[in-house]
């Protein structure tokens, strides 16, 4: 059944999104000793803030105030991310743990963003969903990647040592 948002609804779904993504894995940042982890969850925070920038750029409601101040507003504490990193961090979380939640999470809201999208009528507005979805398959393939390195995988850096010609 096709479900309908206006471009505006769109993208300010999109800016909310991509800020709430951002706010986990800077949290994550925060809490992860490793310094590799720590590196790749701020990698990633700063690419979500830019995806936000993009989409932000593109709405036109005033509601948010200007960038800067909604990139600068309280993460919202019930979002499924934080509530996840929250429960780990009663275990005392560590980079493997965090990672494991990014991988969970990036996957699950891929998923999300291709069914909505598949449920759009409108093509500008399927194309934000569509942009949003490989924005996160893009960010699950770098966290994989570190994952596998951090557990000691081949990692795909190293794969010219592994291979015999």
């Amino acid at each position: 059944m096709p479900q309908e948002f206006n471009l505006q609804e769109a993208l300010k779904l999109a800016i909310q999104t991509e800020k709430d993504v951002m706010d986990f894995y800077k949290k994550a940042a925060n809490i992860t000793k490793n310094e590799r982890a720590k590196k790749v969850f701020m990698t990633l925070a700063n690419e979500e803030r830019e995806h936000a920038g993009h989409f932000f750029h593109l709405y036109k409601g005033g509601d948010l105030g200007t960038f800067e101040e909604f990139m600068a507003t309280p993460a919202r504490a019930s979002t499924t991310m934080l509530v996840q990193l929250e429960k780990t961090l009663d275990e005392e979380i560590n980079e493997r743990k965090a990672m494991e939640i990014a991988l969970k999470e990036e996957e699950d809201l891929e998923k999300n963003l291709r069914m909505t999208a598949s449920h759009i009528v409108d093509p500008a507005v399927r194309s934000v969903f569509e942009r949003m979805a490989k924005e996160t398959a893009d960010h699950y393939a770098i966290i994989e990647s570190e994952y596998a390195h951090m557990m000691g995988m081949v990692h795909e850096t190293d794969i010219d040592t592994y291979v015999r010609e």
